[in-house]
């Protein structure tokens, strides 16, 4: 059997002190010269030598690991906050294990579970909001965690968390479609179980009543994916039916899609539409599609950041970190 290579030997063939090994392992240069580096560099590289990580994390009683906990990881929105968070961690020589929670509060208690056994140095959690037990415990723990996209009143002030202005979003969104001469205007998201999709809701309501017009709840859609079209027929066989319609999120826009194509709609002659969330290739879809873009790199750069901080005893604030979004008008809204 091969014998293992150690850091000792690492250190004989380069000629240097095992302390001094250690050092460029773990990336303290402070102290030492280019030629040192060089040597210890063309050693590890002859020897072959692998770095014991489990050692260096029981000495150091940090895994250099961070869990990333995604409520459900089909949205464009999530997958670009865990890339933004994953390359931020990646520049910190910290490794991220990403867990798809499919917004099942057992499956979320699992993960969390699972990852502090596992010793991870913190969580980033884009929480179902039903574990609040688990949450209050973590906090008594202190152990490093951010909330990532929505909000749990519970722990406010207690846990740093990362969220949108979806209220404020959602009202200018519906503001232009009012400008444009819309009345009949619907929203339809799925059921309103977590903060963002409430707070949507929420933000078109607060549009038309500033513009002292009323709120037709026929026109508020709020169920699961699978009964949309559904919902969407009865919607459009109304004797008014809506001119523009604001799509929840991207999973909601693909349902939209459908009873669009079905129906053999023209967007934006026969129906406005507005998508709240990222959507790739909104700007050269035909027609180009207008959105709500949230600012999902800022904001998991942000999260991967106070999570960081956090594991390192720096101080931060154990605040709300709210980012506005951006309405962007293209070609799928037209004046009525």
């Amino acid at each position: 059997m091969m014998q293992k290579i150690t850091m000792l030997d690492v250190a004989k063939a380069a000629n240097v002190s095992k302390s001094t090994v250690s050092q460029y392992i773990n990336k303290r240069y402070e102290y030492m010269g280019e030629e040192t580096r060089k040597k210890i560099k063309e050693a590890i590289d002859t020897l072959g030598y692998q770095p014991n990580y489990l050692a260096r994390s029981l000495k150091q009683k940090r895994t250099s690991m961070i869990g990333i906990i995604v409520a459900n990881i089909m949205h464009r929105f999530s997958t670009e906050v865990i890339r933004a968070i994953e390359d931020y961690c990646h520049s910190q020589d910290i490794h991220a294990i990403i867990c798809n929670a499919d917004d099942d509060p057992d499956k979320e208690k699992k993960y969390i579970n699972m990852l502090k056994a596992k010793q991870v140095d913190g969580l980033i959690l884009f929480p179902t909001g039903a574990n609040t037990s688990l949450y209050e415990q973590m906090i008594k723990e202190e152990y490093p965690v951010v909330i990532m996209d929505r909000k749990i009143h519970d722990v406010k002030g207690k846990i740093p968390s990362v969220v949108a202005n979806n209220q404020e979003a959602t009202k200018q969104a519906i503001l232009h479609l009012l400008e444009l001469g819309h009345k009949h205007i619907a929203i339809i998201t799925e059921p309103l179980t977590i903060t963002p999709r409430i707070e949507r809701v929420e933000g078109y309501k607060e549009a038309l009543t500033s513009a002292n017009m009323p709120v037709n709840e026929s026109m508020i859609i709020n169920c699961k994916k699978a009964d949309m079209q559904k919902a969407l027929e009865k919607l459009f066989a109304a004797d008014n039916p809506p001119t523009a319609l604001l799509a929840g999120n991207d999973l909601v826009f693909i349902e939209v899609q459908k009873f669009i194509k079905q129906h053999g709609f023209n967007i934006p002659n026969d129906l406005s539409l507005i998508v709240y969330d990222n959507i790739p290739y909104a700007d050269v879809a035909t027609p180009a599609v207008t959105t709500i873009s949230q600012p999902a790199f800022d904001m998991g750069t942000k999260a991967a950041d106070l999570l960081i901080k956090q594991i390192l005893k720096e101080k931060i604030a154990y605040e709300e970190y709210q980012y506005e979004c951006e309405l962007i008008i293209r070609e799928t809204t037209l004046s009525h």
